[in-house]
């Protein structure tokens, strides 16, 4: 994930503390509604994942209302200062990052799974 969250840092201007949040906060999001033996083995394939999720739900505390959904995570992620380019930037780094780690295939399923979240990723 160090990978990840220095290549979401340097692609969108984002300090590196931030884009970590940013990334837990995608993978407490897919956790939370995608399959979870996909999304269980996605987070296999991408060392460090656990930990920048287990990150972001002790950070979650609850914050705009228990918002769930791609709104959910779309609240939290502006709450952090990203704007909509940025959002996307996030989204397509770490489908590529998958694709490094042989899960691009997973991360795909997992999006057609989530309604709404294939226009982003």
């Amino acid at each position: 994930m160090v990978e990840l969250v220095d290549r979401i840092a340097t692609s969108t201007g984002l300090d590196r503390t931030v884009a970590e949040k940013a990334v837990g906060i995608v993978l407490d999001f897919l956790s939370k509604e995608g399959p979870s033996d996909k999304v269980s083995a996605l987070l296999t394939r991408l060392p460090g994942s656990e930990q920048l999720l287990a990150s972001a739900r002790a950070n979650e505390g609850g914050s705009f209302g228990g918002m769930g959904g791609i709104m959910g995570v779309g609240t939290r992620l502006m709450g952090l200062g990203l704007d909509m380019g940025q959002i996307q930037v996030l989204t397509r780094d770490l489908m590529a990052v998958s694709q490094e780690n042989g899960a691009g295939e997973l991360l795909s399923e997992i999006a057609a799974a989530i309604p709404g979240l294939s226009q982003f990723i």
